[in-house]
């Protein structure tokens, strides 16, 4: 392969930090986006809540830092934490000169939403509910006529040599693999919610990358950090899609089927009280065979408010007019993943993550609610602004030939279903989770995995690939889980229910197959 066969830059997802790196990187290089499935098809366009960032004369950054370091348990990184707030609103604010449309009153202003654990309002929104689908829609505009989107080709292993990102080996829409090589590659192919069985997540997020990135040698971090969503939409035994906490920022308030507010006494906050408190005491409700719902029959408007919601419960036979929206916690974002500095850099030269499946420390143990898009947006920013620097100064990119950049040849072995790993993770690795449950959960993973890394074979189909993906990915949360023996934000041990060991600020997991798979 000659020196013009390779990308500049290949991306892997869609979601709002692939799109923001893209639409800046491709000014000046060669960018190649790849996704599994569509290039609408992201946690990124589902996101109902909106963006936070101190907008408000009456806000400040400052506040913001300490509403997102108070959610995050202080397991966050300062330094990240300060950049999102600080950067936040100057990023937006040239989003909207470049004609990205938020809310605005009849006045002209933004209109800032209130949300749980913010002490001010400082939430931007865009068509009511529907603000991740406008700003994502938004993007795609932009990089219509200047970046390869590659639709319906999974991406299955990086490639890495002696700590060096070469690129990534896609699997085509025949069920090929071949090789794209790249000079940079960026991880954006979002976190994990698909591996439980209740979900805000697209289907399309089944922990690839994480399994990925893993594979190929990168640092792990806070894996153990799973954030789940108080309330989704539950309906005959499933949930059916997300109810934003915007909702209950405009005063709804969770009760259950005997009409007794949940969380009085529970927080000073209440009803918006950090999500992990949220999603345990209506978990706790629904073990005592209690229904919780969302009242809103305080809201006005709510229809026109809330267009998205409204077309969602009524698809699934519920009235808004009766006022209530029955609810369950469902797995919705991932504060840990591939272990990146501000810039994105990995461990792995040449090989960056941005977005839900890096981890900066910029949400610590909890995210903060809106964060999750203001965090893509940012840091893909910090990651476009590395790479445009430094673009005259990398080294020369030779393609190794070596045989350990191609993937073996494995033996097909059985594996389980989706819905088994996922109602397996839901019950042992999910809201609340004990020592007993998590070594039950790893022992079950690991009768389906190698006594090695996971290797990706060509005569697999592509729900196999994602299967392995979701086994190696639940075995890394799990592991995780066991080795924090304290409860600490979205990771809630039953056995050990404070903070009884402090640890220091964060946690890295490294080489964990090592030492597990010795064991055997």
């Amino acid at each position: 392969m000659t020196q013009t066969d390779v990308a500049d830059v290949v991306i892997i997802g869609s979601g709002i930090a692939a799109l923001v790196a893209a639409d800046r990187l491709s000014r000046d290089l060669n960018v190649i986006v790849i996704t599994k499935s569509k290039k609408e098809d992201s946690n990124s366009s589902y996101a109902q809540g909106g963006v936070a960032a101190a907008f408000s004369r009456c806000d400040h950054w400052r506040n913001h830092f300490i509403d997102t370091m108070i959610a995050g348990n202080d397991h966050n990184s300062e330094e990240a934490v300060q950049t999102l707030v600080q950067k936040g609103p100057i990023l937006l604010r040239k989003m909207i000169d470049q004609g990205m449309k938020f809310d605005k009153d009849d006045q002209g202003n933004v209109v800032l939403g209130q949300e749980g654990a913010h002490g001010k309002r400082r939430i931007l929104h865009a068509g009511g509910d529907a603000t991740g689908r406008a700003l994502v829609q938004f993007m795609l505009n932009r990089l219509k006529s200047t970046v390869q989107i590659v639709e319906d080709e999974m991406a299955v292993d990086l490639l890495v040599k002696d700590q060096q990102c070469f690129g990534v080996k896609v699997r085509t829409n025949s069920g090929k693999l071949k090789n794209l090589y790249a000079k940079n590659t960026i991880l954006a192919a979002g976190g994990c919610g698909g591996l439980f069985l209740f979900t805000s997540n697209d289907v399309t997020i089944t922990g690839d990358g994480m399994a990925m990135a893993y594979r190929a040698g990168a640092d792990l971090v806070d894996l153990e950090f799973v954030q789940f969503h108080p309330t989704m939409l539950y309906v005959n035994g499933d949930v059916k899609g997300l109810i934003s906490e915007a909702v209950r920022g405009e005063g709804a308030i969770l009760v259950t089927n005997s009409g007794k507010r949940l969380m009085d006494g529970v927080h000073p906050q209440k009803d918006l009280a950090p999500r992990d408190v949220v999603s345990r005491e209506i978990n706790q409700a629904v073990l005592r065979g209690e229904q919780v719902f969302l009242d809103i029959s305080m809201i006005d408007d709510f229809p026109s408010r809330f267009p998205t919601i409204t077309q969602m419960c009524e698809q699934y036979g519920i009235r808004i007019d009766d006022g209530r929206i029955p609810v369950v916690p469902g797995a919705h974002f991932h504060m840990g993943g591939v272990e990146v500095n501000q810039q994105g850099q990995t461990s792995v030269e040449n090989l960056y993550a941005i977005g839900e499946v890096a981890c900066t420390g910029v949400h610590g143990a909890n995210r903060l609610a809106s964060n999750s898009l203001l965090e893509g947006i940012v840091f893909a920013n910090e990651l476009a602004n590395h790479l445009l620097c430094n673009r005259h100064h990398v080294k020369m990119f030779e393609i190794p030939i070596d045989s350990s950049m191609t993937i073996r040849e494995s033996k097909r072995s059985v594996l389980p279903t989706k819905d088994q790993i996922r109602a397996l993770m839901m019950k042992y690795t999910g809201i609340v989770r004990t020592e007993e449950g998590l070594n039950f959960a790893k022992r079950w993973l690991e009768q389906f995995l190698p006594n090695e890394y996971v290797t990706i074979s060509e005569d697999l189909s592509e729900d196999e690939i994602i299967i392995v993906n979701m086994l190696q990915a639940s075995w890394l949360i799990t592991t995780s889980a066991l080795m924090r023996e304290e409860s600490r934000g979205g990771h809630f041990r039953a056995d050990y229910p404070f903070e009884k060991n402090e640890w220091g600020k964060r946690k890295l997991i490294r080489n964990l197959a090592s030492h597990v798979y010795a064991t055997h």
